[in-house]
């Protein structure tokens, strides 16, 4: 039974905000949790969004983290549909857009991620579109099934993850598609060129068409739909739908009105957390997309948008609330699936912190694993491509910080797992 001695407020419904609050109780924390969602919808995982529901291959009730009786049973006070408007820090209390205001004697911000959006003429038009939410996903299933049979046409604006994965979406319903994106490649900041033209070669083969170097200045229409996208660079293209994938901003206006340390977008944005997800407020915390975390591996400040952070930071940030001691070093991974390719990545290279890439196994066959070594040796990501069984080998040579030997790495020949054993002494 829940007494009434300690109050712990989750604002956010999205994976990260869940799996707190499932972890407050499963620690054995008896007072009250209310967790707080701005969405009607109970919450959910955000991948099925650009995988498997967006396919068809998944039903919309395979998407929420828990049945809606669930919260009951764990005495999970949900306010659904109810955005926090304001954080007051000395009172110590979330006002909600009903004007309900709720005391904590522990916050946690779990606030996520929203679209960035395209700041051009047209974006009003019927038929432009962001992929982020639920009903978004709900929406853009219908918008490719009726492209694929009308054989109309969608531009995607960004060749990122969530871009590249609705355009092997959207070629699965049989819609032609066409990517805009600034960069010489897709996953250009990820990737790398190295592997960057991979992905181009992957959707070119399925019938993608590429337009890169470019981006888009305006959405025309007639009355009131989306007839073509213009380019900076003169061009025009055809256009039934437009889909906008050009990143996510973290949401930290409650966070930057109530006077929270915050970090400026050029180093990524987000609310500033040390490495037990504390904000610097000693009684507020912040996990998943919002959260820019002091990483005691990296030795540098991350925020990571993707599940596996949401999946791990939430319950982390509800120890960390507790008064256990919590040090969040998870490295960051994440995964993807685009037609017949499926990949996980371990890490976190940014451009210009690796000497190279080196490549075990067959990249043309879209069967190997690369990896990220720094100057000095140390592995600093991996990325396996339909090859299996080897994410915690690449993560465990990441944490090492042991110099890699660049010839062992690429030998398909040298088991990975014999370069975590020490160097015989000579």
């Amino acid at each position: 039974m829940v007494d009434a001695h300690q109050t712990f407020v989750i604002v956010g419904g999205g994976l990260a905000g869940v799996k707190a609050a499932e972890t407050l109780r499963a620690e054995g924390f008896t007072g009250r949790v209310i967790l707080v969602c701005d969405e009607r919808d109970h919450p959910y995982e955000r991948p099925p969004l650009s995988k498997g529901y967006l396919l068809g291959n998944e039903e919309r009730d395979s998407v929420f983290v828990h049945e809606p009786a669930w919260y009951a049973q764990a005495e999970i006070e949900l306010h659904l549909g109810q955005p926090a408007v304001r954080l007051d820090r000395t009172a110590k209390a979330v006002a909600l857009g009903d004007g309900t205001r709720i005391h904590y004697d522990k916050l946690l911000l779990a606030t996520g991620a929203e679209p960035r959006r395209l700041d051009i003429p047209g974006t009003g038009l019927a038929g432009v579109h962001h992929l982020r939410r639920l009903a978004h996903a709900e929406r853009l299933r219908g918008v490719l099934t009726a492209l694929g049979r009308d054989n109309g046409h969608l531009v995607i604006a960004g060749a990122g993850w969530i871009g590249l994965e609705v355009a092997a979406a959207a070629r699965s319903y049989g819609a032609e598609v066409t990517v805009i994106e600034p960069a010489p490649t897709p996953l250009h900041g990820v990737l790398g060129p190295e592997l960057g033209a991979l992905f181009t070669d992957l959707h070119s083969e399925h019938g993608v068409r590429f337009h890169f170097g470019a981006r888009l200045t305006e959405i025309t229409g007639q009355d009131g739909m989306v007839l073509a996208v213009r380019t900076d660079d003169g061009e025009e293209h055809p256009a039934h739908q437009v889909l906008a994938a050009i990143g996510a901003a973290p949401r930290t206006a409650l966070a930057e009105s109530a006077g929270l340390e915050l970090v400026d977008r050029a180093s990524g944005g987000g609310v500033a957390v040390d490495e037990t997800l504390r904000t610097s407020d000693p009684d507020v915390f912040a996990a998943g997309d919002v959260a820019a975390a002091a990483h005691p591996l990296f030795g540098t400040r991350l925020r990571v948008e993707h599940w596996a952070n949401a999946l791990n930071g939430g319950p982390a940030a509800a120890r960390a609330m507790l008064g256990q001691e919590v040090s969040y070093d998870r490295i960051p991974y994440f995964f993807s699936d685009q037609y017949d390719l499926g990949l996980e990545y371990s890490g976190y290279a940014p451009p210009g912190s690796y000497a190279q890439v080196v490549v075990r196994g067959d990249a043309g066959k879209r069967e190997f694993t690369a990896f990220w070594p720094a100057a000095d040796g140390r592995l600093l990501a991996g990325m396996n491509v339909n090859v299996w069984d080897v994410n915690e080998t690449v993560q465990a040579l990441i944490r090492s910080g042991r110099p890699l030997d660049t010839a062992a790495l690429a030998d398909p020949g040298t088991p990975l797992e014999s370069l975590l054993a020490p160097a015989e002494e000579e």
